[in-house]
């Protein structure tokens, strides 16, 4: 008999993942902003260390994602599979958004490791975020999308299931009266039949809220990291400020983390 995964089971399948290990060293980089940010008055070398391990995190997380602008290529050869022109074209653009991000990322990180000319870094860090917070800004407007139409959808479902509630309870006091047998068996017949919807409507249910609150997370994560991006595109005191970066990234991570972590 198999038995059930735990925790552990799951932090394993967690990090055999591309994304799982992103985002755990993603904390990483950002506790090490934070903690940089917090020590480097009081424990200077203390803080140094921390700053270390915000670079080097940096750096992995760059070599991790190698490729990673296929991902974008790939969903503009399958925008056809979306349901309507506007959530097609929001992809288009946002995906399109995407691809230049990772692609110029990749020169950015052998740039800073010095394999390119390190004084190309910040021109091409700066194309890379662009991309990077044009695509989240449609990315962003389909979630919103998606969970408006899946507010329609679950306020539908809600109405048909206190509609089918009514006709089960109808049902039971006719099954259950000995009266009339055969209208006794004929309701017996649709009672089952109504339970079997009414199963059915409350799973639709459960799914068009699991799928709005991994939505709300998308948000969360496309925000953040929109914040981290205009650092670069369009740099502001606060934007640039360690704590605006830092938990920004955490925020980013940890949503990441949620979407990513499996059932």
């Amino acid at each position: 008999m198999d038995r059930k995964k735990d925790a552990l089971d799951k932090l394993v399948a967690f990090l055999a993942k591309r994304d799982g290990i992103d985002k755990l060293v993603k904390t990483f980089q950002y506790i090490g902003k934070l903690s940089h940010y917090h020590l480097q008055e009081s424990h200077p070398a203390l803080a140094n260390r921390f700053q270390k391990l915000e670079i080097a995190s940096g750096l992995s997380r760059k070599a991790f994602r190698t490729g990673r602008f296929l991902t974008g290529y790939n969903a503009l050869r399958t925008t056809t599979y979306y349901p309507d022109w506007k959530l097609q074209t929001l992809a288009v653009l946002g995906n399109g958004g995407e691809m230049v991000y990772w692609f110029f990322d990749h020169f950015v990180w052998l740039a800073r490791v010095g394999v390119l000319d390190s004084h190309l870094a910040n021109r091409l860090c700066y194309i890379s975020c662009f991309g990077e917070a044009f695509c989240y800004i449609f990315f962003i407007m389909a979630e919103l999308i998606v969970i408006r139409r899946g507010l329609e959808a679950e306020w539908k479902c809600t109405k048909e299931l206190e509609e089918l509630l009514l006709e089960e309870e109808s049902c039971s006091k006719l099954a259950g009266s000995s009266v009339i047998s055969s209208s006794s068996s004929k309701a017996g017949v649709s009672l089952v039949a109504v339970t079997e919807r009414i199963k059915q409507v409350k799973v639709q249910i459960s799914k068009i809220r699991l799928q709005r609150v991994m939505s709300v997370m998308a948000i969360i994560a496309y925000i953040a990291d929109l914040l981290i991006a205009l650092a670069v595109v369009d740099p502001n005191p606060f934007v640039n400020h360690a704590i605006t970066l830092g938990l920004s990234g955490l925020a980013s991570a940890w949503a990441g983390w949620y979407r990513n972590w499996p059932d």
